[in-house]
């Protein structure tokens, strides 16, 4: 059974920076798509960015518009571990945030900012940014 346990959220300035860690255990999960959502209050579950494996073991990556520019998502295989370096952050980055992880390797062909391609959900991190 695959676990997804989020860290490192906390109350942050506005303009300020935060790193979300997303520890997976139970698995190797290299190969996997990973991903990073976010949930605001009285909002819906949005999609921040993620990573999926290509051949030649690279990864594509991909960010929401809202995050592009100020957001980067890294992986390192060797704590099966994944990261959001969060830069620049704004009042209405303030969520719950959410790392998830597919069961298998995700086609090129799907989309990996859809939460139904993702199998494994961590329990969440607040992230409050104050204006």
């Amino acid at each position: 059974q695959v676990q997804l346990v989020e860290s490192g959220g906390g109350l942050v300035q506005a303009g300020g920076s935060l790193r979300l860690s997303c520890a997976a255990s139970g698995r190797t999960l290299s190969s996997n798509a990973m991903g990073w959502f976010r949930q605001a209050p009285g909002k819906e579950r949005e999609f921040v960015g993620a990573t999926t494996w290509s051949t030649g073991n690279a990864y594509y990556t991909y960010y929401a518009d809202s995050v592009k520019g100020r957001f980067t998502i890294s992986r390192d295989n060797a704590k099966n571990t994944m990261y959001l370096q969060m830069n620049s952050l704004k009042p209405e980055d303030t969520a719950v945030y959410y790392c998830a992880a597919s069961r298998s390797p995700m086609r090129r062909s799907n989309w990996p900012g859809s939460s139904h391609e993702y199998d494994y959900w961590g329990q969440g991190t607040q992230v409050t940014v104050s204006s």
